[in-house]
């Protein structure tokens, strides 16, 4: 995450200037304190130009009611800002796009946009690079206790509620989402010890499936699904465990859920001798989800706060046909 990394620049669009949506609400008083992976950070007053180096980081905080100023881009849809879960919420004003996903963080845009609050939550950042943008500004880095990209939607929505000094307010979110997904198990009980994975393929022959602690995964477990517990020790410390055609073997599960850019991975997940023989595959208990168009699989990838309702509404319904 250096000056000289590569990343697309932001559109020549109006700007966000404000970062906060309608009145504002009692919270908790500055100055305040939250811990995170890297230590303990100090927010002398509400912050008023956010910016988010985290994926989805910039959810949770227009759920909140917060609109940064400068966001990455993850998905390569600059500015992403007409997601159906998020369009209203940002209101027609676009971000400055800082380069594509973390690693490609232009740093000169981050110190240009004047920052005076930068998370990175939903982020894989090491010390040394949240060292650097410390020197900008207060950073809040990934929650304590959880590996890079594995803390569930709960504690990045609850944490971002504290560095706003809303943690009531992130409190109730999170739990009116949790109705929502109570009220999908009880519709659906017959998924409850069902064992299902989600699962991408970015080249032929090469396959990854998400660990239970990642966001995609932990959607399909909150839904009352059971994640493997074989595809969470391959992974490891990373949120996937990647093989071969030769592997494909691990996905013959109750219910899979593909998450791909289109119909040509599509057909070639389909298309491969070793898949065809699958279980999963032949009996048709296989899903397939883009990442736009419309991004349902988009949904899933954030799992945040905010796109959770969506996925909700759209996912459930799929996986009973």
């Amino acid at each position: 995450m250096t000056a000289s990394a590569c990343g697309g620049d932001g559109p020549s669009t109006p700007r966000a200037e404000a970062t906060t949506v309608g009145a504002p609400t009692a919270g908790t008083a500055f100055p305040l304190k939250v811990e995170h992976l890297h230590g303990t950070t100090e927010i002398t007053r509400k912050p008023e130009r956010i910016v988010t180096i985290g994926l989805s980081d910039h959810e949770p905080l227009l759920a909140l009611g917060h609109r940064p100023v400068g966001v990455v881009d993850w998905f390569q849809r600059t500015p992403f800002t007409d997601w159906p879960w998020a369009k209203e919420a940002w209101g027609g004003v676009e971000p400055t796009v800082l380069g594509l996903r973390e690693d490609g963080v232009k740093m000169e845009k981050v110190v240009a946009l004047k920052p005076d609050l930068i998370f990175a939550m939903y982020s894989g950042i090491q010390k040394e690079q949240y060292d650097q943008l410390s020197k900008i500004a207060p950073v809040v880095a990934q929650p304590k206790g959880f590996d890079p990209y594995a803390a569930p939607w709960q504690e990045m929505t609850l944490l971002a509620g504290r560095a706003l000094g809303e943690e009531a307010e992130a409190k109730t979110l999170i739990d009116r989402i949790g109705v929502k997904f109570t009220e999908v198990r009880e519709a659906n009980p017959q998924w409850k010890g069902l064992t299902a994975v989600a699962a991408d393929s970015f080249k032929a022959g090469t396959y990854s499936a998400f660990q239970k602690g990642d966001p995609k995964s932990a959607f399909l477990a909150e839904l009352g699904f059971t994640i493997p517990e074989k595809i969470t020790k391959q992974a490891g410390r990373s949120n996937v465990a990647e093989f071969g055609s030769e592997g494909l073997n691990m996905l013959d599960v109750d219910r899979l859920v593909w998450l791909t850019t289109g119909k040509e991975p599509w057909e070639r997940i389909k298309n491969d001798s070793v898949y065809k023989e699958l279980k999963v595959a032949k009996e048709g208990r296989d899903l397939f989800l883009t990442y736009q168009d419309p991004p349902i699989g988009a949904a899933l990838s954030f799992n945040t706060v905010l796109s959770i309702p969506y996925a909700i509404d759209q996912v459930p319904p799929l996986i009973k046909k």
